[in-house]
């Protein structure tokens, strides 16, 4: 498999960034998601540098990944809601007629399908050829059984929570099954299971208790607010907007919106598909309206109410300003920002992955960007930059702006100048603090009268996508502003 190799090319105020990546990520993947219709083998079972470990195995998508059970939501549909049978084997379900929810031993395409699976150990390994599977906690509003029936249509319960945990199950290797998972109640469970084998050479290992997130029906409660709005702006204020779940859970799926003042329907703002949104306030912007939304895979599972966004006038002036104002002549001075025509693009070394694993990254620097303050009144200046589209790949794939970060820096200043680098942009992971230069970021600023003279920034680029990003190439604009 190829390495990423990524290539960001950036420049001032219009200014061009690119970034190429090539190569297929890895099999693991580290994301939060819920799996609420397809196969996966719920209960995967491996054994990896002398540990035994619980995994699930997705095969909801193609191709398949591995997660980690932390990682997953199994959400039991409203469809799979149907009642005990009038059948005195089935008893143990409960009185005949009352409702259960239940995930079938036999697929169906409109629900969820766990297995458990011991077809990546190999023979040899363990004594007996075999592992053992504990369901050893169960926590929720009902029941859990786990059962399955042979060619007779006759149940044989596997575990169930209300007659003692745990409840243990010895598989051999190479063992792929299916069962019926029945919950007897609507609502949100944690099941605790656990694997357990003996070496050939005697040795016990064994997994512990590994925590399975459950939901039966609809997702009840789940609620969307926008936080971070203030009452008013300036223009020029940097805006940061916030989505909050309530309860907190593993959607991490948004899309940002906005209406203009007077507009009769929300737009989705390109690329904003992060917990976190910022942008800068404008009096263009003033009355606008915003939105979020969150989505389980394509369903929309919650939407905020909106906020909107007020930007003050700016303050009068008196005579003496409005003058100014009206009449800028070369002796008044000017505030200018540029980069060299002939170094206008930055290449980044080929990506590779981190540390954990779970992110494609590489790093770079921006190299000189030139502030020149020629103002007499010396009223200071913020130097920014923002990637606000994102970058775009040329078959249509596209990641968020956010994803590249900076580490700002001063290189050269005026003796009487008192510049300072701006604080650093974390590129954008979910779950966690940082926007990247998704929103504007400053990259330097001069107090008022400590801006007069020339300066020369830098910043050390840090670009980290998920590793589940498409290969190709991309293109983003990076915009430097100077106020």
């Amino acid at each position: 498999m190829k390495r990423p190799r990524v290539r960001v090319a950036v420049a001032a105020a219009g200014c061009l960034a690119a970034a190429t990546l090539f190569g297929a990520p890895p099999a693991l993947a580290a994301e939060a998601v819920v799996l609420s219709k397809g196969h996966t083998d719920a209960v995967d079972v491996h054994y990896e540098d002398g540990a035994l470990r619980l995994k699930v195995n997705d095969d909801t998508v193609s191709p398949s990944v591995v997660r980690d059970p932390a990682d997953v939501t199994f959400q039991v549909l409203p469809a799979a809601e149907t009642t005990v049978p009038d059948l005195p084997s089935f008893a143990f379900l409960g009185e005949p007629g009352s409702k259960i929810w239940m995930l079938p031993q036999v697929q169906d395409p409109a629900l969820l399908w766990p297995g458990w699976n011991t077809t990546k150990l190999s023979s040899g390994v363990f004594a007996g050829d075999k592992v053992t599977i504990s369901l050893v906690g169960a926590d929720g509003p009902g029941d859990v059984t786990l059962f399955d029936t042979n060619s007779l249509g006759t149940p044989a319960i596997k575990f169930r929570s209300t007659d003692g945990l745990p409840d243990r199950l010895d598989v051999p290797v190479h063992t792929h099954a299916h069962a019926g998972w029945v919950f007897s109640q609507p609502g949100a469970y944690t099941l605790k299971f656990q694997a357990d084998a003996t070496l050939t050479n005697g040795a016990a290992v064994s997994t512990g208790p590994v925590d399975y997130r459950f939901v039966v029906g609809d997702r009840q409660g789940l609620s969307l607010a926008v936080s971070g709005m203030a009452d008013e702006y300036q223009a020029g204020d940097t805006v940061t907007l916030q989505a909050v779940q309530t309860p907190q859970g593993a959607l991490t799926k948004y899309q940002w919106f906005s209406r203009k003042p007077g507009g009769d329907d929300y737009a989705p703002i390109e690329g904003e598909t992060g917990a976190s949104y910022s942008f800068t306030a404008t009096r263009a912007l003033n009355g606008t309206d915003y939105l979020v939304k969150l989505y389980d895979g394509e369903t929309v599972a919650a939407t905020s109410e909106l906020v909107t966004l007020w930007v003050a006038f700016p303050p009068e002036g008196s005579s003496a300003t409005k003058s100014v104002t009206a009449t800028i002549s070369a002796a008044e001075g000017a505030l200018v920002l540029s980069v060299d025509p002939e170094d206008r693009s930055v290449a980044l070394p080929a990506a590779t992955l981190s540390a954990s694993g779970d992110r494609w990254e590489t790093s770079g620097a921006l190299r000189p960007v030139t502030v020149t303050d020629t103002r007499r009144a010396k009223p200071g200046w913020t130097a920014s930059g923002q990637v606000p589209d994102g970058f775009k790949g040329d078959d249509g794939t596209a990641f968020a702006g956010g994803y590249l970060g900076w580490t700002p820096a001063v290189t050269r200043q005026g003796g009487q100048q008192g510049v300072v680098a701006g604080p650093v942009a974390v590129p954008y992971v979910a779950g966690q603090p940082g926007t990247g230069l998704g929103g504007s970021a400053v990259l330097a600023s001069a107090p008022a009268g400590k801006g007069l003279g020339t300066a020369e920034l830098d910043a050390a680029l840090k670009l980290s996508v998920p590793t589940d990003t498409a290969a190709g190439t991309y293109t983003g604009t990076l915009t430097l502003t100077a106020i």
